[in-house]
C-alpha cells in the first residue's frame, strides 16, 4: 500500500510522489470500532446503566448519549462525523494505492463504483420499496450523505491531493461558502411546521410545496431556527421522497457542502499518519493542535454561527473535526505508539466491518433477540434482586451477539468491500 510522504520531516507537508505506507493502521480499525459500538448496542448499555442508579452522573451520562434536539454538541451528535473524518484517512490509504498502480481514470472509477453502492445500500437501509412513492427516503439518509460526501471529498484529492495548500483553500471556501448562502440568502419567513404548512395549504388550496411557498411574501435570512432556515426550506421545495422530518431532513440538500469538510480533515489528518518521515510522537503533536485550533475556531465561529448538528453548520464541522483529530490522536499514541492492540481486538472486530455491521444491526432486530435470551422471567428476576439490572442484562447480551457476529465475520474474514 502507498502513502505520500512529506518534503521534510519537521513539517506535516506531503511531496507528491508517493512511497510505501504500512498495510493498515490499527488505530484507524480500533477508532472506527469505538465509533460503531455506541450505534451497535453500546448506547444502549449506558442508558441501562441510569435504569440501576438514577444519579446526576447516570443522568449526565445517558444524556450524552442521546442527540441534542437542535443547538449545542453532545457526545452521540460526533459519531456520526467521526466517522467522516475516519473515511477521509481510509481515503488516502486507498485511493494513493490506486493512484500509484492505475491511475487517476481508475481511482475516479473506483469512486463513483463506492458511490453508488453505498446509495443503494442507503435504500435498503431505509425501507428499500417496502413503501410506496413518495414515502422512500430516497435520496436522504445517513448512508446516502456518507456516499456524497465521499464522493466529493474523493474526486477533490484526486484532482488535488498533490498541493494541501489547495486542498486547505477549497476547505475553507466550502465552510465559508455554506455559512454565506445560510445567512444572506433570502427565503419565503414561514416555519416549517404541521399548523403553519397546513394553514397555508388551505389558503393555496393545494399541499404543493411551491404552492404553499408563494402564499408568503415577507422574505427572511440568517436565521438557524428549527424549520425556519434556508437548508430546511430547499429540503420542502427541492427533496424528494419521504423526509425525517416530515419537512425537511436531518441530512438535508446544503448539507454534503460542510459534511465533505469532514472527509478532508481526515485526509489531511491520513497524509500526516501515514507520512514515514515524521516520528510518531510529532504526528500526535501535529493531530492535538490541529485539533485544539479547529475545536477553537469553531468555538468562536459558534458566536454567531450556532453549533446545530441537523444543519450541519460550519461552526459544528470545525468543532467535531477537532474533537475527531484530539481522539485521532489518542488512539494513534495507544495502538500504534504504544502497540497496545491486544487491548482494542474487539473494537478492531468492528472497525474492519463498520457497513456490514451496521446494515446487520437494521435487519436484525439483536435487542429483541437478546430479549428472548434473557428477558421475561430472567430479567424479572434480576430487578427484583437489584433495580435494573435486568434491563442491563438485555442490554449486555444484545450488545454481546453483535461482537461475537464482528469475531466470527474477522475470524473467517469476511468483510464488505465497497
Amino acid at each position: 500500500m502507498n502513502a505520500a510522504t512529506v518534503s521534510a520531516p519537521s513539517a506535516p507537508t506531503v511531496a507528491e510522489n508517493p512511497r510505501p505506507a504500512p498495510e493498515r493502521l490499527a488505530s484507524l480499525d480500533a477508532l472506527r470500532g469505538f465509533d460503531m459500538l455506541w450505534i451497535i448496542g453500546g448506547s444502549g448499555v449506558v442508558h441501562a446503566l441510569g435504569k440501576i442508579s438514577d444519579n446526576a452522573f447516570t443522568r449526565f451520562l445517558s444524556q450524552q448519549f442521546t442527540h441534542v434536539e437542535w443547538e449545542g454538541l453532545r457526545f452521540y451528535d460526533l459519531i456520526y462525523p467521526l466517522f467522516l473524518f475516519l473515511v477521509g484517512i481510509s481515503m488516502v490509504i486507498s485511493l494513493d494505492r490506486m493512484l500509484a498502480r492505475e491511475g487517476r481514470k481508475a481511482a475516479v472509477l473506483r469512486v463513483l463504483r463506492r458511490t453508488f453502492i453505498l446509495y443503494a445500500l442507503n435504500l435498503i437501509y431505509n425501507g428499500g420499496f417496502s413503501t410506496r412513492w413518495p414515502d422512500i427516503r430516497v435520496v436522504s439518509g445517513v448512508l446516502a450523505m456518507i456516499a456524497m460526501s465521499y464522493l466529493l471529498a474523493g474526486l477533490i484529492y484526486i484532482f488535488f491531493g498533490r498541493s494541501l495548500k489547495r486542498m486547505a483553500a477549497i476547505t475553507a471556501a466550502l465552510l465559508l461558502g455554506n455559512w454565506a448562502i445560510l445567512g444572506l440568502i433570502p427565503f419565503p419567513d414561514f416555519t416549517l411546521n404541521k399548523a403553519t404548512v397546513e394553514a397555508l395549504a388551505a389558503q393555496a388550496g393545494s399541499d404543493d410545496p411551491a404552492a404553499v411557498s408563494a402564499m408568503v411574501t415577507a422574505r427572511v435570512h440568517g436565521t438557524y431556527e428549527a424549520g425556519h432556515n434556508l437548508s430546511n426550506y430547499l429540503d420542502y421545495r427541492f427533496m424528494p421522497g419521504k423526509k425525517a422530518a416530515r419537512y425537511y431532513e436531518n441530512q438535508g440538500l446544503l448539507s454534503p457542502m460542510t459534511s465533505v469538510t469532514l472527509c478532508l480533515a481526515g485526509i489531511f489528518a491520513g497524509r500526516l499518519l501515514l507520512n514515514p518521515g515524521l516520528p510518531s510522537r510529532r504526528k500526535v503533536g501535529w493531530l492535538v493542535a490541529g485539533g485544539l485550533a479547529a475545536l477553537a475556531l469553531g468555538w468562536l465561529w459558534s458566536l454567531q454561527l450556532p453549533v446545530v448538528k441537523r444543519l450541519w453548520t460550519s461552526s459544528y464541522c470545525l468543532m467535531t473535526a477537532g474533537y475527531s483529530a484530539l481522539l485521532m490522536a489518542l488512539f494513534y499514541q495507544a495502538v500504534d505508539g504504544w502497540k497496545l492492540q491486544r487491548w482494542f481486538v474487539p473494537l478492531m472486530w468492528i472497525g474492519v466491518n463498520p457497513i456490514t455491521l451496521y446494515m446487520l444491526y437494521e435487519l436484525v432486530d439483536f435487542p429483541d433477540v437478546a430479549a428472548r435470551l434473557a428477558g421475561g422471567d430472567v430479567q424479572a428476576g434480576l430487578d427484583r434482586l437489584l433495580m435494573g439490572s435486568g434491563s442491563l442484562m438485555v442490554a449486555f447480551v444484545a450488545l454481546g451477539l453483535v461482537l461475537l457476529l464482528a469475531r466470527f465475520l474477522h475470524q473467517r474474514r469476511i468483510f464488505l468491500r465497497i
